[in-house]
């Protein structure tokens, strides 16, 4: 019998003139950008949640607090990576990942496929695997006023058998 096991994973981040605004590990250019301790890529973040979530081993910020100094300024993608480890670790495989990214600016569909070669290569997952969706919020909230940014994601796991 297969062990699959599911995550969820939410978060947001304010966005400020003069940050960078990072998201599925590339940087895109735009007038605002994300806010955080670290490069503050949300939809990485969200990734990093729901297969820590999946694989019961808490969150994102037990294990890179965010009042740790080593993790001040760090890539994203260095994260993702080190969750990868610890989920392999635990003897999981990724089945899929499926985001939705909610920003009323900048337009995120331009940047869908490349971010989704970015998290391939990050993650060692095949692209067809990854999916990334973006919405507004019809100028509703704080999306809506561009005062911030947020992703969901949602991850299937499971056991790899053990040879």
């Amino acid at each position: 019998m297969i062990n699959h096991r599911i995550g969820f994973g939410y978060d947001v981040h304010q966005l400020a003139e003069g940050e960078e605004l990072w998201l599925g590990g590339i940087k895109i250019d735009h007038t605002k950008g994300a806010v955080g301790h670290s490069d503050a890529d949300v939809l990485i973040h969200v990734i990093c949640d729901a297969l820590l979530g999946a694989a019961n081993l808490r969150d994102i910020g037990y294990h890179f607090a965010d009042t740790d100094p080593q993790y001040k300024g760090i890539d994203s993608k260095i994260l993702l990576k080190e969750v990868m480890k610890m989920i392999r670790d635990k003897g999981y495989e990724v089945g899929n990942v499926d985001t939705t990214i909610a920003a009323q600016q900048p337009k995120i569909n331009p940047h869908i496929d490349i971010m989704k070669e970015t998290l391939s290569q990050v993650m060692n997952t095949p692209v067809e695997d990854i999916s990334i969706k973006a919405t507004t919020t019809e100028k509703l909230g704080f999306v809506g006023r561009q005062e911030g940014i947020e992703a969901y994601a949602v991850v299937l796991i499971y056991k790899v058998p053990e040879s």
